[in-house]
């Protein structure tokens, strides 16, 4: 679990000065929260269950009218309150934690901090302690993190909350060292963790508490990539409840935009936005004041998830529905399984 003092984000938004990678998520989201059981919702099914583990894949802890469950790496809250009653507590949560929202729509459950960069990485030498706080924003670490929060309720009249995280990492794209470019990392299933277990305590759960559910290991459920009729595919050990909701949250996590769900159907409609790597270095000044910008491109995909018994199959088709067998198809489908572990 990382340290409280691990932790100390600044909004890229709060100064001119930080850098700011791309932006690659400003896209139309039409996902609903407030139909349970209707096609639009990943929730259509029964949450009232027992504090112990609840299947193989699956386990839960309560403390009060919070609990948090586990699929593989996965981690989410369950809360025993109206959506509309956690809306403005997990806002405030956000803020009082350094970041600013790009996107704050309730009536669609999803809200998106900024990019932010976590200072605390940075080294905390005798120059950077003595002339950093004058000229803080001379100094960088290179990386930029933002996180989504999905809330959606559920047939019991709980609320599920996901949060997943993006990350940006700026590289040398030359030998010469004199350009660099934003590329995507690994989500961090840590981080999320820990503004689970932050959200915990702000929503009356105990620091104590908090951190001894979190700390609980995740139930490893493997995901492989494989091949039906020529068409790469995910499989897994789950149901299709459980199922429906973990690629839910990796379809966050690797950079999707979910425009549409429908969950009789077993069906999420996206938008991937694959970053064209080709942004200069700016200048010393510019990169004080000023952001590049780069290219990207969008393709819209739809994933279906196909559950028999306890065993899944996640597929990529293209927009008009057929079996998708490109190369861009099985680098998505790759992306889902790295996730999905």
């Amino acid at each position: 679990m990382l340290q409280e003092d691990k932790i100390d984000y600044k909004s890229a938004k709060r100064g001119s000065t930080l850098d700011v990678p791309p932006d690659l998520s400003q896209l139309s989201r039409e996902s609903r929260y407030n139909v349970p059981g209707s096609v639009v919702t990943a929730s259509g099914y029964q949450t009232a269950q027992p504090a112990q583990a609840t299947a193989a894949s699956t386990a839960a802890v309560n403390v009060g009218d919070v609990r948090i469950e586990r699929a593989g790496n996965q981690r989410w809250l369950v809360v025993n309150r109206p959506a509309d009653k956690l809306w403005s507590p997990v806002r405030d949560f956000w803020q009082e934690n350094g970041f600013l929202l790009d996107l704050d729509q309730e009536g669609l459950g999803i809200m998106e901090t900024d990019w932010a960069e976590n200072r605390a990485k940075l080294p905390q030498d005798f120059i950077r302690s003595t002339i950093g706080r004058v000229f803080e924003n001379l100094y960088s670490t290179g990386e930029r993190d933002r996180f989504r929060t999905r809330l959606e309720r559920t047939a019991s009249g709980a609320t599920e909350i996901y949060i997943s995280h993006r990350g940006m990492v700026e590289v040398y794209s030359t030998k010469e060292k004199d350009q660099t470019v934003w590329q995507p990392r690994p989500a961090d299933p840590e981080l999320e963790t820990e503004f689970l277990r932050r959200l915990m305590v702000k929503l009356g759960v105990t620091e104590a508490q908090a951190q001894a559910v979190a700390a609980t290991a995740p139930v490893q459920a493997a995901a492989r990539v494989t091949t039906v009729n020529n068409v790469p595919v995910v499989q897994f050990d789950d149901n299709f409840d459980r199922a429906w909701r973990r690629v839910g949250l990796s379809l966050d996590r690797t950079g999707f935009t979910v425009e549409d769900r429908d969950r009789s159907q077993g069906l999420y409609f996206v938008r991937y936005v694959e970053p064209v790597v080709n942004a200069k270095e700016p200048g010393f000044f510019s990169k004080l004041f000023g952001a590049s910008k780069t290219e990207a491109s969008t393709e819209r995909y739809r994933v279906a998830v196909r559950s028999a018994e306890n065993k899944t199959t996640v597929s990529v088709l293209d927009s008009q529905g057929r079996p998708d067998a490109s190369a861009a198809a099985q680098r998505i489908a790759k992306l889902l399984a790295e996730d999905l572990k």
